[in-house]
């Protein structure tokens, strides 16, 4: 267990997984880059100790992803944006690239169906078997935080 300075007795770093992600993409380099750029439906399947935190999604609606990328290398501060080599080096936290030294990935994803422990979704371009960290509602400037 890791703790921060100054944190209180209970508080650490640790993360676990709450569940993991179904989809047709097996292969980093042939998975879209972007949810939007053509990705297939998949299914976010959740632990069921989490069960009651999820009561409250619905189908139709969009939620903030988080997952880990667990087949990203943690070593990486520079890349070149889309692996375009055309394009100048830049500071890993200027881009959207996997490779990072905390691979936390940030998806905003459309709930289709709901079933039970099982949430099927569209815009998602996680990896079969990409570890869930967890699900975050979109807030709008008008939504009650």
């Amino acid at each position: 267990m890791t703790r921060s300075s100054g944190s209180t007795p209970s508080a650490s770093s640790d993360v676990r997984p709450i569940g993991r992600v179904e989809s047709p993409l097996v292969d980093r380099a042939s998975a879209p880059r972007q949810g939007d750029e053509g990705s297939p439906e998949a299914w976010l399947v959740f632990e069921p100790e989490v069960r009651d935190g999820l009561r409250d999604l619905r189908a139709g609606t969009d939620v903030l992803l988080l997952t880990w990328l667990d087949r990203s290398r943690r070593d990486v501060l520079v890349v070149r944006p889309r692996g375009d080599t055309n394009r100048p080096p830049t500071g890993v936290f200027s881009t959207r690239s996997p490779d990072r030294p905390n691979p936390i990935g940030l998806h905003r994803v459309h709930l289709l169906e709901i079933d039970d422990l099982r949430i099927r979704v569209s815009d998602l371009e996680a990896l079969d078997g990409t570890p869930i960290l967890d699900v975050k509602p979109v807030l709008d400037r008008d939504t009650e935080r």
